[in-house]
């Protein structure tokens, strides 16, 4: 069977896949970054270092570029065109594409009646400052990252002003979420299939205002009770991802859901669970190929 990894070359996560195929596979597997492809429209060929993504029985897409920008969506317009020629994708790129946007895929988790913390998008500096007044603080959230790069946190207050017109010509359109208090921890509950695979806990360990392991956050196990995991798989069977990590929050407020993501996780899996997710995944897809 022969199964190629969309990724990052030298990155763990798509190293860890790309292993993970060989192994199942007998067949050495390449890690493609998109950049490389050329999609040749009347054909329906997609050469990349002398191949042609189309001849592949599956083709799984860990990481569609280094940095999340709206230039990752005309990424997987290409992708769309070749599964609509019938190669097998995981997860569907149009799938990807309902969640690569912070805002779309909080409209659809909005629409599915999925709880969220309270949330304004506005392009317009005064509606900004007025969420900020309501909400006494919040993260101001780029629509296009991970990992909370390029979030910011403020307060409402005589300095916000400047603040917010200094964010808004960095981001025209400007997602304002209220701060949650975490309580020192999140959930990452994760999904395979649409099964539900395990859940771990990113936990505080400075005094950032988030749980991400690049501010500091280690990785737990733990074990949700049955209505939060019910929750997170309503919500990220909107999506209909093969492989995905559901963000969940529990608050005094009850549960909130950040988001569903794109590509999931694999450390996470690895340091809480001891779940060797690559192998995991290769094994689904394998299944879902021959089956």
């Amino acid at each position: 069977m022969k199964i190629g990894v969309i990724g990052i070359k030298g990155a763990w996560s798509s190293q860890q896949l790309a292993e993970a195929v060989t192994a199942k596979t007998g067949r050495e597997t390449k890690i493609f970054e998109m950049q490389d492809v050329r999609l040749d429209l009347p054909s329906g060929r997609a050469m990349v270092e002398g191949e042609d993504l189309a001849s592949y029985d599956a083709v799984i897409i860990k990481k569609i570029g280094r940095e999340y920008s709206p230039d990752l969506l005309d990424r997987l317009e290409m992708l769309r065109m070749l599964e609509g020629r019938g190669v097998k994708f995981f997860s569907s790129p149009y799938s990807i594409l309902r969640v690569l946007d912070r805002l779309t895929c909080t409209i659809s988790l909005q629409l599915g009646d999925i709880p969220m913390p309270p949330t304004t998008i506005t392009e317009d500096v005064d509606h900004a400052l007025a969420a900020l007044e309501e909400y006494g603080e919040a993260v101001f959230k780029p629509l296009y990252s991970t990992k909370a790069r390029g979030m910011i946190v403020l307060k409402h207050g005589p300095e916000a002003r400047r603040a917010v017109e200094e964010y808004c010509r960095e981001y025209r359109t400007m997602y304002i979420q209220k701060t949650i208090d975490l309580n020192g921890s999140d959930m990452g509950i994760v999904f395979l299939g649409g099964r539900y695979l395990t859940t771990y806990a990113r936990c505080k360990t400075t005094d950032s205002w988030n749980t991400t392991t690049v501010n500091g956050g280690k990785y737990a196990p733990i074990d949700p009770p049955q209505e939060i995991i019910d929750l997170a798989q309503k919500a990220q069977a909107i999506f209909n991802l093969d492989f995905t990590c559901v963000d969940v929050a529990i608050t005094e407020d009850g549960p909130y859901i950040f988001e569903v993501s794109a590509f999931g996780g694999f450390r996470g899996l690895r340091d809480a669970r001891g779940i060797d997710a690559a192998a995991e995944y290769v094994d689904y897809v394998i299944s879902k190929v021959e089956g």
